[in-house]
């Protein structure tokens, strides 16, 4: 591994790996133009042999590539980090964090090679490229199991419209990576306006490093919160609005069962985006206190802690950014904005998923939206309900009028019958087809499960990846029908509870 400064990347360098011309990437100054004490400029380390395993289309019109540029040699080997794509300027970038509660300190890119922000204002990483300065001792590889569950994950969340980072595209390599078990090498192209994170606020006021810490403060402020450089206190309001859009983002997770499974502040996006893509899990069974991460033993990242963690989080982001906050009641009035935010964006997303285009708070009735959607999540969890399940067969009620289905999964019909007529009372007052629909665009028929994952990882492993891509174009229209793969919407299998992920997942 050879790290180079930022002055000797020059693109015409006749050390430089050689590229064939391919699209106008309009490379912009973007995260280095911070200078150096953001960052190690490096080359990504080649793998033997890389072969496609997926590609995203619809990712690629996003960064303005041009058709067919995916099918070339040139992409494959730019995309496994055998080539360095022309102007571009690699580099990995530092960071600090809290890891399960606890300060880790420096932390930063161990597996994942910024390539550069494109002309569309967007960063481009290779995860899983080679050794960083930052891998702590690792081998800084990704292998093909946990690429193929990122890429799917990625492109599934946006087709969800979750906020998140983008996948391009998955090579893999021969090459052997030691896991648990002995695995092959997988490099994921990833994409998003940016991948700083609250680590990276974290880390220059840990080492009382003022300046950079203004730096980042201001160019994060300039480039994607531009409105709050008019605030009194322009870091205050910065740390406002990233607890909103946070807070939107969790109402997002819970509402559709998404469990990330390691929420450190390091994995916690400054842009409100859902980042970094390991342990993670869709709910089978509604079960509010669900541990997807095995390497949580204490379950600091349950399902149903996920909202308080990111509140944690964010009041790591508040100290952080104190030094240029200066007095504490802006910062935790900044901070108050997240409770507020998320039971207002988490209610308007369950309002979508009953149909209920009209408000009834509960200040006005007892029996308002908020007491609804409590009661149904307690009823779920009680007779342990399918989550995507449920949610699918009520929306079908609704357009049928037939609520026998739905009624078939609760153990407890009595509990069942009183909410619904609760519920009932609440769709007179709404049109029934509009109703119905708005549930059809709010209740996705499919989501990433883990075993839907699971089957696409074993078929790749053989080398087959036609489950993998079969998948990816089920998932990218998760509201549509896709009545050849009807079974991939209903029940997990027994053998779903079986699977294992972890932080190495």
């Amino acid at each position: 591994m050879r790290w180079v400064t930022i002055d000797a990347m020059n693109p015409h360098d006749p050390t430089r790996p050689a590229c064939a011309e391919g699209p106008a990437w309009g490379w912009q100054p973007g995260f280095a133009a911070l200078g150096p004490a953001f960052f190690t400029a490096l080359q990504p380390t080649p793998v033997p042999t890389p072969h496609w395993v997926a590609v995203s289309h619809d990712a690629a019109r996003s960064l303005g590539l041009p058709p067919g540029w995916l099918d070339t040699d040139e992409a494959l080997q730019a995309l496994s980090g055998s080539q360095v794509l022309p102007g571009s300027q690699p580099m990995a970038t530092v960071y600090s964090g809290h890891q399960f509660g606890v300060w880790a300190g420096q932390l930063g890119d161990g597996r994942a090679i910024l390539l550069g922000e494109t002309a569309q204002n967007l960063e481009i990483q290779l995860k899983g490229a080679g050794r960083t300065p930052y891998s702590r001792g690792g081998d800084g590889r990704a292998v093909l199991r946990s690429s193929i569950r990122e890429f799917l994950c990625s492109e599934a969340m946006h087709a969800l419209g979750i906020p998140t980072t983008r996948a391009l595209a998955v090579t893999g390599s021969p090459l052997p990576v030691q896991r648990e078990t002995r695995e092959t090498a997988a490099v994921v192209t990833r994409f998003a306006p940016s991948f700083i994170r609250f680590g990276h606020f974290e880390h220059f006021a840990a080492r009382d490093m003022l300046p950079e810490l203004r730096a980042l403060t201001d160019y994060v402020i300039d480039r994607y919160y531009p409105a709050c450089r008019s605030a009194a206190n322009p870091p205050a309001a910065l740390l406002q609005v990233v607890s909103e859009r946070t807070a939107e983002m969790l109402a997002h997770w819970q509402a559709v069962g998404f469990c990330h499974g390691v929420m450190n502040t390091d994995n916690m996006s400054i842009l409100g985006l859902t980042i970094d893509y390991g342990p993670f899990q869709f709910l089978d069974t509604f079960d509010p206190g669900h541990i997807c991460n095995h390497s949580d033993a204490q379950g600091r990242y349950a399902f149903n802690r996920q909202p308080q963690v990111a509140y944690w989080n964010l009041f790591c982001l508040a100290q952080a950014l104190m030094p240029l906050i200066e007095q504490e009641e802006p910062a935790l009035a900044a901070l108050a904005t997240y409770k507020t935010a998320y039971a207002q964006a988490f209610l308007a997303r369950m309002r979508d998923k009953l149909g209920l285009a009209h408000r009834q708070d509960d200040a006005q009735r007892s029996d308002g939206d908020g007491s609804l959607v409590e009661q149904l999540l307690g009823l779920l969890a009680a007779n342990r309900v399918d989550y995507t399940v449920f949610w699918l067969r009520l929306t079908e009620a609704v357009a049928s009028g037939d609520f026998t289905p739905v009624r078939d999964l609760f153990l407890d019909r009595e509990g069942w019958d009183d909410w619904l007529g609760s519920y009932s009372a609440r769709l007179v007052q709404a049109d029934g087809a509009h109703a119905a629909e708005l549930m059809r665009r709010s209740n996705p028929r499919f989501v990433l499960r883990n075993h839907l994952g699971e089957l696409a990882i074993r078929a790749a492993s053989q080398g087959d990846f036609s489950v993998l891509h079969q998948l990816q174009q089920v998932l990218e229209r998760p509201y549509d029908a896709h009545p050849e793969n009807a079974q991939w919407s209903g029940f997990a299998p027994e053998w779903a509870s079986s699977i294992a992920i972890s932080c190495s997942s």
